[in-house]
């Protein structure tokens, strides 16, 4: 029998010869060490105190819990004692911080994104994007500002009923396992990929009255089922955690959309560009899926500020170019309105077409 591909293998034989290699290794096993830290925390529920909520708020003006605000430290502390890091970008810092001068990385981060599903046992997690530092002065917050394109990792933690660190350092997307008996995480998923097409979409449908007409009209065509336009019938599933969605995208298969809606109208979108969207984008396109706006490839975006939200719509191939489809041809009719022939009644699709 084998032995198992620990975390630290598989990067030490993935990066051989590319630039930074030892250290690109490094900062991504410090990452995943300190998630370690954060799963023990989570498992503890119930038995600590740490998953109430606080009276302060974070920078996006949501609720912060106190495993919040611990995780977001431990990532801190256990970055700036790497020495690798340039700086570093949270959704729980008003703004960007210097951590070691001429270090070849800037990473972006969510410390624990899902965390009001805490109190509730639901699988949450943390999200990472590695970018290049610059060489030759102390980062600003512009230096942050690089489309998705241009990161060089990406990776998720999961806290679910087994902890798993999903990474992607631009050779495919990777799943690791936490052995509990050896301390670290071993290979369990090679080679991720996501099947082309799909029958499962996954949305927050509350917001169904505040979504632009492609999306309204996507969602009612799978809602159809076999006697609808798409001719088969799909399955709908909402975690309300973004990693929790993701992974099972990554496993099955499916569609994720967290479109613009016009419920927060002076918002672009829900999730942030640089710490939410991009790494996500990038572990599903390194796993054969598709990222979009609905009008623009996720990973062409250059971000305008560090905060910056966007719609986002991931997952398998072929759904998510047809969502694309459902946006052109709205645009294309647009100057016609509701009346329009490219987004009429009938949709894209004649009865059982696929």
């Amino acid at each position: 029998m084998r032995s198992p591909i620990s975390l630290a293998q598989y990067l030490a034989d993935t990066l051989s010869g590319a630039s930074h290699a030892e250290s690109l290794a490094a900062l991504l096993l410090s990452v995943a060490n300190t998630s370690i830290a954060i799963a023990g925390l989570v498992s503890k529920g119930g038995l600590s105190d740490l998953s109430g909520k606080l009276s302060s708020q974070n920078v996006q003006g949501e609720t912060q819990t106190q495993l919040d605000l611990i995780a977001n430290q431990l990532f801190i502390q256990d970055l700036m004692a790497s020495g690798l890091v340039a700086g570093l970008v949270s959704e729980e810092m008003d703004s960007a911080i210097e951590v070691t001068a001429g270090a070849p990385f800037l990473v972006a981060f969510d410390p624990l994104d899902g965390s009001s599903n805490i109190a509730v046992n639901v699988a949450i997690g943390s999200i990472f994007s590695v970018l290049n530092a610059p060489h030759d002065h102390v980062p600003t917050e512009a230096d942050y500002l690089q489309a998705g394109s241009q990161q060089i990792a990406a990776a998720y933690a999961l806290y679910g009923p087994s902890t798993m660190f999903v990474l992607t350092v631009g050779k495919g997307t990777c799943g690791f396992t936490l052995d509990s008996q050896l301390g670290q995480y071993v290979l369990t998923h090679s080679n991720m990929r996501i099947p082309e097409a799909c029958s499962e979409f996954a949305i927050n449908a509350s917001n169904v009255n505040y979504w632009e007409a492609p999306i309204q009209r996507y969602i009612e065509d799978c809602q159809a089922g076999e006697a609808g336009p798409r001719g088969r019938a799909f399955n709908m599933r909402w975690v309300a955690s973004l990693v929790a969605d993701i992974h099972r995208i990554l496993i099955r298969g499916g569609v994720y959309l967290y479109p613009k809606d016009n419920k927060l109208p002076t918002k672009a979108g829900r999730l942030r560009l640089l710490y939410e969207v991009n790494p996500m984008g990038m572990l599903i396109e390194q796993a054969g899926g598709k990222s979009t706006t609905g009008r623009k490839s996720l990973l062409e975006v250059v971000p305008s500020e560090i905060h910056q939200r966007l719609p986002m719509i991931v997952g398998s191939h072929q759904e998510v170019a047809l969502i694309e489809r459902y946006y052109q041809n709205f645009d294309a009719g647009s100057s016609h309105a509701q009346g329009s022939p490219l987004f009429g009644k009938r949709s894209l699709f004649h009865k059982n077409s696929h």
